[in-house]
């Protein structure tokens, strides 16, 4: 009996390591059943395919954009007639996010065994429900989910890291480093150069119900995460699932920032600068405004503003019950 399907996109940064090991695990376990994907639009037919051995689990192993394609299709793609099993993310990616959110994180093996350990004696406590982010921009012919969104600024430093960090070679860990170095020496310190991340563009976001933020942000987060926005305070989810944070693009701020992380603060209280609000529906609009939903981009043009809506609870496994 399958208790586990595995879905392994060999290409993410975790994976040109492990996928070996992770081949050598799988094909030693029945109770597992492994398909791998070379690119994004093969991903609807290993649904297809997985639907049809009925696990009790489905584990992605990748990193976030690949979880974010594989939501995108287990949730519009009906391959599951509408009972989608718990999902699993091994941390295989750069980032992790959605991984380390749920509580899985260290080596993929070790986290594979456990969730193979979780299916055959009981799912549990271990599952954990989680809205999904739904974005349209006018251009997709069918809404993308996902589970974090950066815009604004950030965006703009993800890029960065992407194109002019990365291609280094150099380790994930020191690379988010030197990212972090050159957006202090652009934006604290006023320093202008092409091989430093540029100031972000002006940017007008709307909460239904919630008002209207309009200006330069460094910092523009929607997720529907719980471990991500440096120890906010979510408040009242009856103002809405999607967790939103926006920083004025100005040094006090993120020096605010900075404080408020450190000590815990975050949500506490108002600061000047940083604005947290919770929605529904956020719409994002802006020029040049791009956003990058778990790692693919997407961008605002004139009369086709970026549209985020809150879906309903899904089931994700959390290793740590």
């Amino acid at each position: 009996m399958v208790r586990v399907a595995l879905l392994s996109n060999p290409k993410s940064t975790g994976n040109r390591q492990t996928l070996p090991r992770v081949r050598s695990f799988c094909a030693n376990n029945p109770d597992i059943f492994h398909y791998e994907v070379e690119h994004v639009d093969q991903i609807g037919r290993a649904l297809q395919t997985i639907a049809r051995v009925d696990p009790a689990v489905i584990v992605i192993n990748g990193g976030d954009g690949t979880v974010q394609a594989a939501l995108t299709e287990l949730y519009q793609g009906e391959h599951f007639c509408g009972r989608v099993p718990p999902i699993a993310v091994l941390p295989n990616g750069k980032t992790n996010l959605i991984a380390l959110d749920l509580g899985i994180h260290g080596d993929p093996i070790k986290a594979l065994e456990r969730i193979v350990e979780i299916a055959k004696s009981g799912l549990g406590d271990h599952v954990v429900q989680r809205e999904l982010i739904a974005l349209t921009d006018g251009q997709t012919t069918r809404p993308v989910l996902g589970m974090f969104l950066g815009g604004a600024g950030l965006a703009d430093y993800i890029l960065y890291c992407r194109d002019k960090i990365y291609p280094l070679g150099l380790s994930n860990g020191f690379s988010h480093f030197l990212t972090a170095l050159a957006v202090l020496a652009s934006l604290v310190f006023g320093i202008r150069a092409r091989f430093l991340p540029q100031s972000s563009h002006p940017v007008s976001i709307s909460l239904m119900r919630e008002g209207q933020l309009a200006g330069r942000f460094s910092v523009l987060i929607v997720t529907t995460l719980e471990r991500l926005l440096l120890g906010v305070d979510p408040g009242d989810s009856r103002r809405g699932n999607m967790k939103l944070m926006a920083v004025d693009q100005s040094v006090s701020a993120l020096l605010r920032l900075v404080w408020a992380s450190v000590f815990r603060r975050m949500g506490k209280q108002q600061m000047q600068g940083i604005h947290l609000e919770q929605g529904d529906t956020i719409r994002i609009e802006g020029a040049q405004s791009s956003v990058i939903l778990d790692g693919e981009i997407f961008r605002a043009s004139e009369g086709k503003p970026i549209l985020l809506r809150s879906t309903e609870p899904v089931l994700f496994l959390r290793l740590a019950a």
